[in-house]
Parts: structure tokens; C-alpha cells; sequence
């Protein structure tokens, strides 16, 4: 069979912040070749898939993935070699029983995950089909629709704003590319703003901007002058999005939040939802990822029961694109939105069975890069694939947040009138 596997490959490079990341190279019997890259996360959930890092404190401070690259030469290369790469299910499946753990803590999940994203990229390639179309079927021609960030905080900037992520949506836009245009031309006046206003515009993990603000409701304020100044309507064309990231300013990660990074002081869950709601009074905003801490799921559904009809209320480190937890989230609505990153689960055909457990319920789910993240574009036609309508990427600045966007604008081009997109 021509779509055989017959080399596996594994080898350490750096991800976007300098630190040790996977990349496999998978080879096939009909001289296919194909690599994936994995992403990092900075911010990550507790029930995670367990990223393996070395622990070796003389080499990369410890976050060498050595032991990783092995797993995959010694352990899956010999496993998965012989089985047809076309048989994503089969090849991921061989892989969960080999590591045999609930977390993927005994091979890792940067082993298990570039692999499972070489195969796939190696099979599609083998049978003449981009990747978007071989993982969502001739169907797949939603292009989604970017949540640009534009300012950090939080885990991913050192700065005095809490908020790990403001990002703005062009929920107004006709197309993929004119939305890009939209976010890229705000971006770039925020710059301006925060320039003339002394701010400095460095950029934080994602892209973007880093600026010590007088509070996180003055963040909300900049970018809304940043959208009418660049000529567009708040709400209209341009929406906000917000990821919270909670567990990084919840000091028992269930009901007690310290802001006082930002000096909002310390608050009870029941204090951040009403702050949370008002601020959906006040300003376009779309979507909420994280508005409370990973095990908060009580304040969470009470949030999702305030202002759930309004926006979508995103789940991150309370879900970890874990269908077992996602389940929980529907029975007890708890949010109404999932947040799917492939590394958080580990491979292609889990991250899938989550986005499948989200359609079946009615939720939205959205696709999203890590914060370390590298120049591979398999997020891109992931999202395409998964028909979803939105995607986290970052921002107008960094090629490894850049090399997504250009995709997408590919894969708007090659649908050509066939394209969909909207929010």
C-alpha cells in the first residue's frame, strides 16, 4: 500500500520563546515525506496532557525534550511503522496504547502529538489533498473568523494588566482576508496610541502589546479608541474578545482571585462575575475564555446563567479539549463554548472527538495556537477543517503567529467563491 508508514523521525528545535519543542518528520512507501511541529503552552490547565521535558537543569534549564525525541525514535517509530497513515484513528490509538496513562505522562504528549499531526499531514499529502480538506471532507470551506490579539497580560506579558488576552474580532467583515485587514490596520493605530501616549509597545508572548495600564477597564478603553480611530464601528465591525486565563490570578484556583496586579484588589468569584457582567454592558464584547478558574465550575455556571445568552462563554483549563470534562460542562452548563488545543488532548483524533462532543450539544468551540508556538501551519487548516467559525492565533506581529494567517488567506484564495465566513 502506497500510504504505508515506513520512517518516523524525531529531533528537538526551539518553539517561539526560545525553549525546546518536537517536530517529526514521517515518511510513507510512496515516497511521501511530511513534518509537524508541537506548541507550548504557558498558561496551562492542571489536567492537561503532560508535555514530557527532560528535567536536565544544565541543558535548557531543564525543559530539554530529549527524553521526548526518544520516545518517539525508540518507542512509537517501531509501533506505528507498517501501519497505513490514512487510518488516523488506528495510528493514534496504537500510540494511547502504548503510553498507556490517562495523561500521555509515560511517552508525553509532544511525542504522541507531532506524530499524530505528521501522519495526518503525510497522509493527505499522499492522497493529493490539502490538509483542511482531507480532515473536514469536500465540504470544508468555512474560513474562520481571527480573534486577533492585541494586547497582553497576565501569564504572557510583564506588565500590570491581569487580563491574559485582548483580542479584537471582525465580526463585520465580508471575508477571511478583509477581516485581517480590519484587525492588522487596529492593531497597528494602537500602536500609534499607546506610543503618543508614552506606553511602551513591546510585545508580549502572543504579539501582542505589552503597556503598563492604569487598569484593565482602561485596556478596554484604548482599544476602543484604537477601532474607531482606525475608522470602524465597535461592535459592528470590530468586537472584543477576552481570555481572562483566571488560574493565573486565582489564589486557590476555585473561588479567590488577587487583581491586585492591576490594583483591583482581591475578589470573590461572585465579585468577578459582577464586574464580568458589567463590562458585557459596557463594551462589544463576544466572547469570555477563562472568566473563572479551572475548578470554579460553580462560578462558571453562574456567569454562563448571567450573560450566557449574550456571549460565548469559553472554556480552556476547565475543559483541556478533554471530551470527559466537556461532557461535565454540558451536563451542568457551565459555559457554552469550548476552547480546542491539540496539545492540551495529544492527538488529531481526540481534538476532533472534542470539536464532535461540541457540535452534538449546540456549543461553539473555537481553535487555538499555544503561546510557544512555531511556524507550522496545521492549526490553520485545522480550523477550516473543523467547520467552527473562529480561531486564536495572535497577533499582526511574529512569523510564528503570521505563517497562520498567510495560510488561511491560501485557503481563502483556492476555495475562491466557495468560501464562507462569518461569526
Amino acid at each position: 500500500m502506497k500510504d504505508t508508514i515506513t520512517t518516523v523521525r524525531g529531533m528537538e528545535i526551539l518553539d517561539s520563546r526560545g525553549n525546546p519543542t518536537v517536530r517529526v518528520f514521517v515518511e510513507l512507501s510512496d515516497g511521501t515525506r511530511a513534518s509537524a511541529s508541537v506548541p507550548s503552552g504557558a498558561s496551562t490547565g492542571e489536567n492537561e496532557a503532560i508535555e514530557l521535558r527532560d528535567g536536565d537543569k544544565a541543558r535548557y534549564h531543564g525543559k530539554g525534550v530529549l527524553k521526548a525525541v526518544a520516545n518517539v525514535n525508540n518507542i512509537i517509530s517501531p509501533a506505528v511503522i507498517g501501519m497505513a497513515a490514512t487510518k488516523q484513528l488506528a495510528v493514534d490509538q496504537r500510540m494511547l496504547d502504548l503510553d498507556g496513562t490517562e495523561n500521555k505522562s509515560q511517552l508525553g504528549a509532544n511525542a504522541i502529538l507531532g506524530v499524530s499531526m505528521a501522519v495526518a499531514r503525510a497522509a493527505a499529502a499522499s492522497v493529493g489533498l490539502p490538509l483542511y480538506r482531507y480532515l473536514g471532507g469536500t465540504g470544508a470551506r468555512r474560513i474562520p473568523v481571527p480573534a486577533m490579539n492585541i494586547i497582553n497580560g497576565g501569564a504572557h506579558a510583564d506588565n500590570s494588566v491581569d487580563i491574559q488576552e485582548f483580542m479584537a474580532v471582525p465580526v463585520g467583515a465580508p471575508s477571511f482576508s478583509e477581516g485581517l485587514r480590519y484587525v492588522a490596520e487596529t492593531f497597528h493605530v494602537l500602536k500609534k496610541l499607546l506610543k503618543d501616549q508614552g506606553m511602551a509597545t513591546s510585545v508580549g508572548d502572543e504579539g501582542g502589546f505589552a503597556p503598563n495600564l492604569a487598569s484593565n477597564e482602561a485596556v478596554m478603553d484604548i482599544i476602543m479608541a484604537a477601532i474607531e480611530k482606525a475608522g470602524y464601528t465597535p461592535g459592528e465591525d470590530i468586537a472584543i474578545s477576552l481570555d481572562s486565563a483566571a488560574s493565573s490570578f486565582s489564589t486557590d484556583l476555585s473561588s479567590a482571585y488577587d487583581l491586585t496586579r492591576s490594583g483591583a484588589g482581591k475578589m470573590s468569584s461572585a465579585d468577578l462575575i459582577e464586574m464580568g457582567a458589567g463590562w458585557v454592558e459596557k463594551y462589544p464584547i463576544v466572547s469570555w475564555e477563562d472568566p473563572l478558574a479551572e475548578n470554579d465550575w460553580d462560578g462558571f455556571r453562574k456567569f454562563t446563567e448571567r450573560v450566557g445568552d449574550r456571549i460565548d462563554i469559553v472554556g480552556d483549563d476547565i475543559f483541556v479539549t478533554n471530551t470527559r470534562y466537556i461532557a461535565r460542562g454540558i451536563e451542568e452548563a457551565t459555559a457554552n463554548s469550548v476552547l480546542i488545543k491539540l496539545n492540551q488532548i495529544g492527538t488529531v483524533s481526540e481534538s476532533i472527538d472534542a470539536v464532535r462532543m461540541c457540535r452534538d450539544a449546540g456549543w461553539h468551540y473555537f481553535i487555538s495556537h499555544r503561546s510557544g508556538e512555531t511556524e507550522d501551519t496545521f492549526l490553520a487548516d485545522f480550523a477550516v477543517a473543523m467547520d467552527g467559525g473562529q480561531l486564536k492565533t495572535g497577533s499582526a506581529s511574529r512569523s510564528e503567529r503570521i505563517a497562520k494567517y498567510n495560510r488561511l488567506l491560501e485557503i481563502e484564495q483556492e476555495l475562491g467563491g466557495a468560501a464562507l465566513y462569518y461569526w
